[in-house]
């Protein structure tokens, strides 16, 4: 489907061009944009309320701005999608998130205006403040920085840290603070009460507007211009409940400003320019800015997927027959149950309520549930503390995500031996979100840490008795963490709601007898081997089946019995295989001194970009059609062994 830019939007390829316009043509630009990504998301998918609520500031910045040369940076990347469009990816913009298209975030080897690659929050400042004083060094003192971050990912301690190091800086930066009170959901905690304290104080805003009216009004220079910022400085503290913040670590605070008012954009972004030195400038939006609904639901129109952007109708397969819930669904239902079975029974979750299905929890049992903002070393240390007094905290993190709290996994959960368990959403392949969001490396980083048990459901059931085990395990006294991983999207298990089964930990189970051949699975991937059955026998195959649930531990006594009766092993993991669960099959083997040829499918040693998870599965090597070459290479090759 051709979508046509509009009138003015159509002439824009770069920023350059953009440049070429009048300050007055802008607001024609920033209407044709807005509506233009409304176009495109619609037909096409993807991100949507973060990109129109940053819609004037993006056409503002790139406007003041001589971007590539100076350098922008967008945290986390949702709103990036104007940017996108702007510099010269408008007309390959309908393959955003496509297999084999552009990426739904900047990506530095897509395009020399996307200064650095993101995809996980709060990483702009340090990145900016890097880029700024590298290009002190090089004496380049033409050249801008700007980190644009949102008020959910201003949260994360990353941003503090580098907020601190550039207060204390001589770097030439700015920082774009995207307030609009959300993230995916809305934020929580101090921060925002403090920057809503801002926002709201009518008196302190009522002096901002009638200085910026003064300043408009009079030509006035330079000194006076200063003179006049500095009182505005100097009593911002006393008209607000608290010292301002931004301005206590050492930046100079602009602000807060209407950030879709893009006269006003253009006339500050311009006098920031000239002013030496890092600094803040507060932009208050509101996501989704333009298309009513989603100003109405930030949360559901966060990425609604294709809709009909008149109706507002969001398209959902139809299907006759009862479909299998999301993982997630499963996760976030049985979490009520246990807590209903068990007082100590806590949720964590670092901003993903909705995501994590945790906001089922917070609905029914309030006290019970955490959000604890974008703070994924937080999280987990929070919820070790949880634990010293006798809680069962679920904390729930997406498996790409938990690779930020890596060292309070080991230092303050593991060392201690505080069994805290982790619930891992979307791991494997995460689909269109690409690689900063795929799930890869959880099974190896997770399983090299003592004190730590590694599991997988094959399916909802399995999900549901896993969470029950873990509990079980930990109101036992069990002193080791628990970590349980799935995937993106849905289960195989229409009823899937069945009773609580404890199961032994590192017990796995042989699904299905065979000869030749025994293939070995962890987690949701088993199910393409059950659906290969059929095909199998088709072909004259018989291998054998198992799903082996845990990684760590690993049922030794059922690899055993496959190794003395199978010299022919296949290892079937969504996950790297360069020290995941095919790693610790053969590392068992040598151990015991077994003799296999083993094969291991799953993630190579590379980046996958985005694409269906089906697509994804394809280019690994694990789709079904690949799952049966596999098998039939295994039967009729010889003993010969290859690891």
């Amino acid at each position: 489907m051709l979508i046509e830019p509009g009138q003015l939007l159509a002439t824009i390829e770069r920023p350059e061009d953009l440049r070429k316009l009048t300050p007055q043509q802008l607001p024609q630009v920033t209407e044709e944009l807005r509506q233009y990504i409304i176009d495109m998301v619609s037909v096409y998918g993807g991100h949507f309320g973060a990109s129109l609520g940053v819609v004037e500031l993006t056409v503002a910045l790139h406007y003041v701005f001589n971007t590539p040369h100076d350098q922008l940076i967008w945290d986390v990347g949702h709103q990036a999608y104007g940017h996108k469009i702007l510099t010269e990816r408008r007309k390959t913009f309908h393959t955003n998130r496509l297999y084999g298209g552009i990426s739904g975030f900047p990506k530095r080897k897509e395009s020399k205006y996307d200064a650095f690659g993101v995809g996980h929050s709060s990483t702009s400042i340090s990145a900016a403040l890097g880029m700024a004083l590298a290009s002190k060094y090089k004496g380049e003192t033409d050249r801008q920085h700007i980190a644009v971050i949102g008020d959910g990912a201003i949260t994360g301690g990353m941003a503090f840290e580098a907020m601190n190091n550039a207060g204390a800086s001589d770097a030439n930066m700015i920082i774009i603070l995207n307030d609009n009170c959300m993230s995916i959901d809305p934020n929580v905690g101090a921060l925002k009460d403090y920057l809503t304290d801002i926002t709201t104080s009518s008196t302190y805003n009522k002096l901002k507007d009638e200085v910026w009216n003064i300043l408009g009004k009079t030509q006035i220079g330079k000194l006076t211009r200063e003179a006049i910022s500095k009182l505005e400085n100097t009593i911002k503290g006393g008209l607000l409940k608290h010292s301002n913040l931004f301005e206590a670590l050492g930046l100079r605070y602009f602000g807060p400003i209407d950030g879709h008012d893009i006269d006003h954009l253009y006339h500050v972004l311009s006098d920031l320019k000239n002013i030496p030195g890092p600094k803040i400038l507060h932009c208050v939006t509101t996501k989704g800015k333009g298309y009513a609904l989603a100003e109405k639901d930030q949360t559901k129109w966060h990425a609604p997927g294709v809709f009909d952007k008149v109706t507002g109708e969001i398209f959902k397969k139809v299907h006759e027959t009862p479909q299998p819930p999301k993982y997630q669904d499963v996760f976030g239902h049985t979490l009520v149950e246990l807590a209903k079975l068990n007082s100590k029974v806590m949720g964590i979750t670092p901003a993903m309520p909705s995501g994590s299905s945790m906001n089922i929890i917070m609905k029914e049992m309030p006290e019970r549930a955490f959000d604890v903002g974008i703070c994924e070393q937080h999280a987990v240390t929070f919820s070790a503390g949880l634990a010293t007094q006798g809680l069962i905290p679920f904390c729930n993190i997406y498996s790409t995500f938990m690779q930020r709290a890596y060292d309070q996994v080991i230092h303050d959960v593991c060392i201690q031996e505080l069994p805290v368990i982790f619930c891992m959403d979307r791991g494997g392949f995460a689909g269109a979100d690409g690689p900063t969001h795929h799930g890869a490396y959880d099974i190896a980083y997770m399983r090299c840490i003592p004190n730590m048990i590694v599991s997988s459901p094959m399916n909802e059931q399995e999900l549901r008795n896993l969470m029950y085990t873990a509990m079980l395990n930990m109101e036992e006294g069990g002193k080791k963490a628990f970590s349980i991983r799935y995937p993106r999207g849905e289960g195989v298990m229409p009823n899937w709601k069945t009773p609580f089964e404890k199961l032994e930990i590192g017990k796995g189970r042989k699904l299905k007898d065979g000869e030749n051949v025994a293939i070995l699975t962890i987690g949701h991937i088993g199910n393409y081997v059950v659906d290969l059955y059929k095909d199998f026998d088709k072909q004259g195959l018989s291998p054998a089946h198992y799903d082996m649930r845990f990684v760590k531990p690993l049922d030794e006594e059922l690899l055993h019995e496959i190794f003395q009766k199978f010299d022919k092993v296949l290892t079937i993991e969504d996950g790297c295989v360069m020290g995941g669960f095919g790693s610790a099959v053969l590392e068992w083997m040598g151990d015991h001194g077994y003799a296999a040829k083993v094969r291991r499918l799953g993630m190579e040693d590379k980046v996958y970009e985005h694409g269906t998870q089906l697509e994804l599965h394809r280019e690994a090597g694990f789709a079904h059609e690949q799952i049966i070459a596999e098998v039939k290479k295994l039967a009729v090759e010889n003993k010969q062994l290859v690891f």
